[in-house]
């Protein structure tokens, strides 16, 4: 059965939110800068392409392990402890990019700090449920903290050219983010969270993390989750090189050079748009609807190329962006709030495992059957929208989780 730790102090929820928002909005600072970063640090290391790579996958990986190995901390500790913990180790390491120009430091660096993104995010995607009254209100909520990493998404590349333009080293971005690590480390310490549930009778390991895989519910969304993000992030790791070249009419040209900006500004503005729709429409109707779109738009990008990929791939940012929250929120919502750490830790580890091996297998598939044309890479992609769009389907048709969201309303809310 069930308990909870009591605590007579009531909890601010506004103040807990906006902690979380900029949580998520900092750590997509650098993540989803990686990039910008990327083509600095070649030129500037004198690094080769596989290496440079290492910027994005190494922390993907460390993520995605720290997911599925640590996600049960915040079950265990409890989420403040946990967002604590995170934040601490996650500042400390960026702090120390500091300490040198060296390919194996940042190497390492961002391994660590992998690990600490996968221990404060799992504790705060368990901390929503803690402090939504509804799965439909969880639902919302995810929407709207994943359109505060959007806009991070959006500022990190930004800051990033910034500095480049003006003679600045690109690890000032990192120096920023280990002082808005302080900062949130400070707030989360002196405020008050709501109490964690916990199970009397199971154990809370990594063991049981790893056995939810057996649960069709866990297993489902996860793998529906790495669809979605190998899709996603096919998008700004490789369109660049997709259009690499392109010459066309002004506003195309336009497109091309601002493209996976534009991806990022619809995305992000779709994620708040999205808390407003999924109030009037169904989730089942709106992920089948949006991701059909999508897949459309790579179909259409592969058959015509980069005549159809400038303007099609950015849009699609637009009709992704309600996709993964939603399907995170239904998948942590599916299981009891005591069970919230290890659920996100799984999906995250899914998440993060597509967002690594879906760009090196694009790659491995423009080199070995293109001849480097990342046409052939965005095909591959174009097949995981498409099973992401099959899963979308049953989804709306047979609505397999329908039931036990509805008991978790009555049960855990």
């Amino acid at each position: 059965m069930p308990s909870t730790h009591k605590t007579d102090k009531p909890y601010n929820r506004g103040f807990i939110m906006a902690l979380t928002s900029a949580m998520f909005f900092m750590f997509a600072m650098t993540t989803d800068a990686v990039g910008e970063i990327i083509k600095i640090a070649k030129m500037d290391m004198g690094l080769t392409n596989i290496q440079a790579s290492a910027f994005h996958w190494a922390t993907m990986i460390s993520i995605a392990a720290s997911g599925i190995f640590l996600g049960f901390l915040a079950d265990k500790l409890g989420r403040k402890t946990t967002i604590i913990l995170g934040l601490s180790l996650y500042g400390i390491a960026s702090a120390m990019f500091f300490l040198g120009q060296d390919f194996y430091l940042y190497l390492t660096l961002l391994f660590i700090s992998g690990a600490a993104i996968g221990i404060f995010k799992t504790a705060a995607l368990a901390l929503i449920g803690d402090i939504s009254h509804s799965t439909t209100q969880h639902t919302r909520t995810m929407n709207m903290l994943e359109g505060f990493f959007g806009l991070g998404a959006i500022v990190g590349p930004l800051l990033v050219v910034f500095f480049h333009s003006r003679g600045v080293s690109w690890t000032y971005l990192y120096l920023i983010a280990a002082g808005l690590c302080a900062v949130m480390v400070l707030a989360a310490f002196t405020s008050q969270y709501p109490p964690t549930a916990h199970a009397a009778d199971e154990p809370i390991n990594m063991r049981r993390t790893f056995g939810m895989l057996k649960n069709k519910y866990a297993l489902g969304f996860s793998m529906a989750a790495a669809m979605y993000v190998s899709s996603e992030v096919a998008i700004f790791v490789w369109l660049p090189s997709f259009l690499e070249g392109y010459e066309g009419t002004e506003i195309a040209m336009w497109f091309a050079a601002y493209a996976v900006m534009i991806f990022f500004v619809l995305r992000a503005a779709g994620r708040f748009m999205g808390m407003w729709v999924l109030k009037h429409v169904s989730w089942t109707i709106v992920i089948a609807l949006f991701s059909g779109i999508i897949f459309l738009c790579f179909l259409l990008s592969t058959i015509f190329g980069k005549n159809a990929a400038v303007f099609l791939l950015p849009l699609s940012g637009l009709f992704m962006s309600m996709i993964y929250p939603t399907i995170n929120s239904k998948g942590i919502s599916c299981f009891p709030k005591y069970e919230h750490g290890a659920i996100a830790g799984l999906i995250l580890f899914f998440t993060a495992a597509g967002a690594a091996i879906g760009p090196l297998l694009m790659a491995f598939a423009a080199d070995i059957f293109g001849g480097g044309d990342m046409r052939v890479g965005f095909m591959l992609a174009t097949g995981f929208a498409g099973m992401l769009f099959v899963f979308a389907l049953y989804n709306w048709k047979v609505d397999p989780a329908g039931k036990i969201l509805s008991q978790a309303d009555d049960t855990q809310y």
